[in-house]
């Protein structure tokens, strides 16, 4: 790495790196009410606080500074890589870039987009039917877009995690628990029996492995 460059102050940076990844989620969650509005809002609040610290001011090494002196006496703070803390804090050598965990990152990174954008264009044709979203990734679980979300997050903290993505993290799953729990009871009111039987066959979060009819439900 070059050490003449500025590892950090690129608000460039931080503000073009947040407005993609903000946009493109964007694009395929839509929000419309009030609810998916805060649910979106929180997403990029955590994006955002992820790439202010990654390319602003790196606020959790500072407050971490004395104990990473201390602990890891050869460590340039001031890096850039020294922002990849997991790779610090399990001993990884060479560029953190390469580390397993970084390259996770981007597996549930990629995965995550991709299931927000297959939910989506599933649940932009049930509302158009008025019907509900029982297809592809809804045949699986019943909150794709919100597991979606969460893999995506999952994906930044894998890759550069920071004091307040941490704390930000758990407030997340409950929202998004919550808001899965809001949804339903609407989507009962407006398909009764229906939704009872699809709930009664669809695992709201993590698919089940004994499902027997998998491939049928991903071809529906």
């Amino acid at each position: 790495m070059n050490h003449d460059a500025p590892a950090y102050g690129l608000w460039a940076l931080v503000v073009f790196n947040s407005a993609i990844f903000v946009m493109f989620a964007f694009s395929f969650f839509k929000p419309q009410t009030a609810r998916d509005w805060r649910t979106f809002g929180a997403f990029a609040a955590f994006v955002i606080a992820l790439f202010v610290e990654m390319y602003g001011f790196p606020l959790s090494i500072y407050l971490m500074s004395g104990w990473l002196q201390t602990k890891y006496p050869n460590l340039d703070l001031m890096s850039h890589n020294s922002g990849h803390l997991w790779s610090t804090l399990l001993g990884e050598k060479g560029d953190p870039h390469f580390g397993p965990l970084h390259i996770a990152s981007y597996v549930f990174l990629g995965f995550g987009f991709y299931l927000l954008s297959s939910a989506w264009n599933v649940l932009y044709h049930a509302q158009r039917r008025n019907a509900l979203a029982t297809s592809g990734p809804y045949a699986r679980i019943r909150h794709p877009q919100y597991v979606a979300f969460v893999l995506i997050l999952l994906g930044f903290l894998l890759q550069w995690p920071t004091l307040l993505t941490l704390v930000m993290f758990p407030i997340l799953l409950v929202m998004y628990g919550r808001l899965a729990v809001t949804e339903e009871a609407e989507m009962r009111k407006q398909f009764g029996a229906d939704f009872d039987a699809y709930a009664a066959r669809t695992p709201r979060f993590l698919p089940s492995l004994r499902k027997s009819n998998v491939g049928a439900g991903l071809k529906a």
